[in-house]
This record gives structure tokens, sequence and C-alpha cells, in this order.
């Protein structure tokens, strides 16, 4: 029985990860494309929103609906401050990876002892 919209949770999943000089932000968004997506990044989050689009199956009488098409949108706040004009993005078999470089203020820093 279909009880109307439902919420799909919280969409998309995301791992942020980070190494010496970046962090990484990886989010599933199966059958999204690249033109479906807005990514916007601050010196302290970065945002992913966009809209899931599945197509209306008229004929159908669903058993199971879990999911949901629409907008969607997450804000991912960061440890410590990134450089936002030198972020990138890519799409890959479902997979957004944002490489998030981390500003100058944020890298850890080797001291000298004299």
């Amino acid at each position: 029985t279909s009880q109307g919209p439902r919420s799909a949770g919280v969409f998309p999943l995301v791992n942020l990860t980070e190494s010496k000089d970046n962090f990484y932000l990886r989010a599933e968004l199966p059958g999204i494309s690249s033109s479906e997506l807005d990514i916007q990044a601050t010196a302290n989050s970065v945002s992913i929103s966009g809209e899931r689009r599945i197509p209306a199956e008229t004929e159908a009488r669903y058993h199971r609906r879990e999911r949901e098409s629409g907008r969607f949108s997450r804000v991912v706040s960061l440890p410590r401050e990134i450089n936002p004009d030198q972020v990138e993005a890519g799409l890959a078999d479902g997979v957004l990876t944002v490489t998030l470089p981390k500003a100058e203020i944020a890298k850890p820093r080797q001291i000298s002892v004299k």
C-alpha cells in the first residue's frame, strides 16, 4: 500500500577522509549526472544539492517503495579550514569525489628545535 512520500533518510551517504594536504568528501549518487548537482564550498563546509529523478511506473503496483525521487541537500562541516577556490569534484560510477585542499594555516608544520 502506498502511504504517500516518505523520507529517503540521509541522502546522499557520505564519507569524509583526510590526508596531509586535503580532505576528501565521497558521496554515493547512483543514477545522478553531474549536470544535476550543485556543489558549493566555504572555508568551513561543503554542500551538495540536486535532484534525484526516478521514472514513475504508472502501470505498477508497488510492494516495496524505498527509492524516492526529489530534491536533496547535504551540508558537511569540515574539521579545519580549506581553500574553497581550489576545490575540485569528479563523478565516476555513481560516486562523487570532492577534493578539498586544506588552507595553509590548517596544515601541520614541522617545527625544528634549536
